[in-house]
């Protein structure tokens, strides 16, 4: 019995070698792109990096992206192609090398920006990858992080207003890289749609556009405020040509 024990004992660990022995070292490179826009790095926190088997639900490697938001002229050329390169050696990534025995279904998951957790939410993609073969060359393994992140200045949330008539409500609107926004910019304020939704007291009351200050990035509307009531201000920004879309929001309470 007991050399039957050490038999199998044996023939697992030689089992593991003869796995190990066999892996080869997998470069990874992941890459989230903010949808027309940049690459998404250590301005805006990052994009939390998850890579797993999509069969095992194992968990291979995570991390964050890191780096810069890349070349300005090679993201936003008008005519470059599909198989155009996108990323330079600044641009934001997270790197990582596998041991791989097989070939593997990976799972990516990117869940962020993580300096805008109010904007943040999660993509996931999925691709074999062959020992030795990875996604190392090029842009990498790309993926594009729909959105805008939008940040409510004003008002804070839950302050109490005495006597009010109306109330000031300004936000703050990049895209999900950081990018700017301006008038006639290349990221033009002109052609996105930037609107307060606003119950009181639950019940729709308003729905108001809000203008570019002269800041860069910032909007704003003066509210009407006719009745004392719990106010609920949902902003949002759009762009209609794609669907891009991102909100906040914040409430007040007028006494």
């Amino acid at each position: 019995m007991r050399n039957h024990r050490s038999n199998l004992w044996l023939a697992a660990g030689l089992a593991v070698f003869a796995s190990a022995a066999h892996a080869e070292p997998t470069d990874i490179i992941v890459r989230v792109l903010s949808k027309d826009a940049k690459f998404i790095g250590t301005s805006m926190g990052g994009m939390r990096v998850t890579l797993r088997d999509a069969h095992t639900d194992e968990v291979l490697a995570s991390g964050t992206t890191q780096g810069g938001t890349g070349d300005t002229k090679r993201l936003m050329h008008q005519n470059g192609g599909r198989r155009a390169s996108l990323s330079d050696a600044s641009s934001a990534k997270f790197a990582v090398t596998l041991d791989l025995a097989e070939p593997r279904l990976i799972e990516v998951e990117a869940y962020g920006p993580l300096a805008q957790l109010q904007a943040a939410h999660r993509i996931v993609s999925s691709q074999w990858v062959i020992p030795g073969r990875g996604h190392a060359d090029g842009d990498g393994w790309v993926l594009e992080l729909p959105g805008f992140a939008v940040d409510v200045l004003s008002p804070p949330a839950h302050i109490k207003l005495k006597g009010v008539t109306t109330v000031d409500v300004r936000v703050n609107v990049v895209m999900m890289c950081g990018c700017p926004i301006e008038p006639a910019g290349l990221w033009n304020a002109d052609k996105y749609e930037v609107q307060a939704i606003v119950r009181r007291d639950g019940s729709p009351v308003a729905r108001i556009p809000l203008h570019f200050t002269g800041e860069i990035s910032q909007f704003a509307a003066s509210l009407p405020v006719e009745v004392p009531g719990t106010y609920d201000v949902l902003v949002y920004a759009h762009d209609p040509a794609n669907g891009n879309t991102g909100l906040d929001r914040t409430t007040f309470i007028a006494e």
